[in-house]
């Protein structure tokens, strides 16, 4: 008899596990909405509203087209398209990005600013961190190829799982000539075994064995497939520029260093200190604004 309530107690107990690491997994890939309540006109900036299908699915997604009233033209035109964090929106706040915009746009280059899918204005219900938003990118392309003509050179800038996304649509396409990241993730499922109580706020054991185990299933992605790591090699010779800081707690910046070591002659990287995840273009603005431009010019 003490046998078989022990039995039931460890069954009430696993079903007990089972159920928040569900629930928790869940939260994490349907997270609430933030509401875009900026607009590039408090940045003197002109917009142009646009819409686009994300490349597989047909997802609509929400953006702003910020095109320069002095586009430099040597040997092309440029566009910069901006990627945000999870569970964000294309105003990423914690830089802000508009802020950043205006100083690409003042530059002379064109910048697209969109919300990923189940994000500010698009379109979707679910978040993916990386696996689908890389379709979401891969679409962003597909406007700005079909609404310029062609005559623009595209880069991509991500910051988050926007950097990792970013890395790997460039991957999949020859129309990226760069890509610059800021606190992206190398790989997802590593860096989720490590840091995913950061997120869940759970303890790792036995809650990130479990959640890890029942979400791709739940939401029907395959997370071995966000492997910016081993997608950094199918960019080069093309660019990346990694940003990371050395105190972010979020995202360790040995993330950005690993994807750097692949091709170190090729891609460059820029460590900063003293700043939060995505936090360094608020602490060093200025270095932050001549180290993109260059890299931009370069590409």
């Amino acid at each position: 008899m003490i046998g078989f309530l022990v039995s039931i107690i460890l069954l009430f107990i696993l079903l007990g596990l089972v159920g928040l690491s569900t629930y928790v997994g869940w939260q994490l890939t349907h997270p609430k909405r933030k509401i875009v309540d900026d607009t590039p006109e408090n940045y003197n900036l002109h917009r142009k509203d646009v819409t686009f299908p994300s490349r597989t699915d047909g997802v609509m997604l929400d953006g702003w087209y910020l095109e320069s009233p002095n586009p430099i033209t040597v040997p092309k035109t440029t566009t910069i398209i901006m990627s945000h964090g999870y569970a964000g929106t294309r105003l990423e706040k914690g830089l802000p990005a508009l802020s950043l915009a205006q100083a690409l746009v003042n530059a002379g280059y064109h910048v697209l600013m969109f919300d990923f899918r189940n994000s500010g204005r698009s379109e979707g219900n679910t978040t993916t961190i990386g696996f689908l938003e890389k379709e979401d990118i891969l679409g962003a392309i597909d406007w700005v190829q079909t609404n310029t003509y062609n005559q623009t050179e595209i880069v991509l800038l991500g910051f988050s799982m926007g950097g990792t996304s970013s890395i790997l649509a460039a991957a999949e396409t020859k129309t990226v000539s760069g890509v610059i990241t800021d606190s992206a993730f190398s790989q997802l499922i590593p860096y989720l075994k490590e840091n995913l109580p950061v997120w869940s706020k759970l303890p790792r054991y036995p809650f990130t064995p479990l959640i890890l185990f029942i979400l791709p299933k739940l939401i029907g992605v395959n997370p071995h497939a966000v492997d910016a790591l081993a997608a950094v090699d199918k960019i080069v010779p093309r660019p990346i520029l990694f940003i990371h800081s050395k105190d972010d707690q979020a995202i360790p910046y040995i993330n950005s260093a690993e994807m750097y070591k692949r091709h170190p002659g090729v891609f460059e990287l820029w460590i900063t200190e003293k700043a939060g995840h995505v936090g360094s273009f608020h602490l060093e603005s200025d270095a932050y604004i001549k180290r993109v431009l260059n890299f931009i010019a370069k590409c």
